[in-house]
């Protein structure tokens, strides 16, 4: 039985909005759908979320399920990574497509920094992720996959997430069984945590390979303690 990332990991929106312009966005599609902001192209910070941070319960975090981080101003990205480093019980995840427009660094020891790749042509955004973004973390999702990534050089990753196409374009778009197998086999001679998505169900079959990093497993298992105790 399969597991839903999102079940592990929650969104929180602190941006909405993004440049990068993805054909198959859902994020753009949705928040025209809803009138979320006026101008998805024009990212929006929407400050008073932060006190979700505040929350007492451990939660795993994705900060950008609406935005890419390279979108964000750098004083919005101050100001998230401040109330981090106020909230050590969480662990926070960030995406991009555009590390080449990054450059910082950060101690932080609760935050994960990745990058999307869906092609063999976009692996230079590893690169780019590692040379750019000076963190402790990393983590690579590679979703929707429209072709072979190949050999990969996941020196220094800390995560990968394995996915494919979703919606409409689910039917034509479709990521191969070998690649996944490819990626996982790459990722554990390293020893790095692999998750199937749970959309691959019906590429993959049952086996499901769905691992989180020690440090995701920890925040859900004081989850659990947490509720436990709550329902006492």
């Amino acid at each position: 039985m399969s597991i839903c990332i999102k079940d592990q990991i929650q969104n929180m929106n602190l941006v909405i909005g993004c440049t990068v312009g993805c054909p198959y966005c859902y994020a753009r599609n949705n928040t025209r759908r809803y009138h979320i902001i006026d101008d998805f192209e024009k990212p929006q910070f929407f400050q008073g979320k932060l006190r979700m941070m505040e929350k007492k319960k451990p939660q795993n975090f994705l900060l950008t399920g609406m935005s890419d981080l390279s979108g964000w101003h750098e004083e919005w990205r101050e100001e998230v990574f401040n109330k981090i480093a106020e909230n050590p019980q969480h662990q926070f995840l960030f995406l991009t497509k555009r590390p080449d427009l990054l450059s910082f660094e950060t101690d932080l020891d609760n935050a994960w920094f990745g990058v999307t790749v869906t092609r063999k042509s976009e692996l230079w955004r590893i690169d780019a992720l590692r040379s750019n973004v000076k963190a402790k973390k990393y983590h690579v999702t590679f979703e929707p996959l429209f072709d072979d990534p190949g050999k990969v050089d996941l020196t220094g990753i800390d995560w990968i997430v394995v996915g494919t196409m979703t919606g409409a374009k689910s039917r034509t778009v479709k990521t191969d069984p070998g690649w996944a197998y490819s990626l996982t086999e790459q990722a554990h001679e390293l020893n790095i945590p692999v998750f199937w998505k749970e959309d691959l169900v019906p590429i993959m079959g049952e086996e499901m390979i769905q691992e989180m990093p020690d440090a995701f497993n920890k925040v859900l298992e004081e989850q659990r303690i947490w509720n436990n105790q709550k329902s006492k």
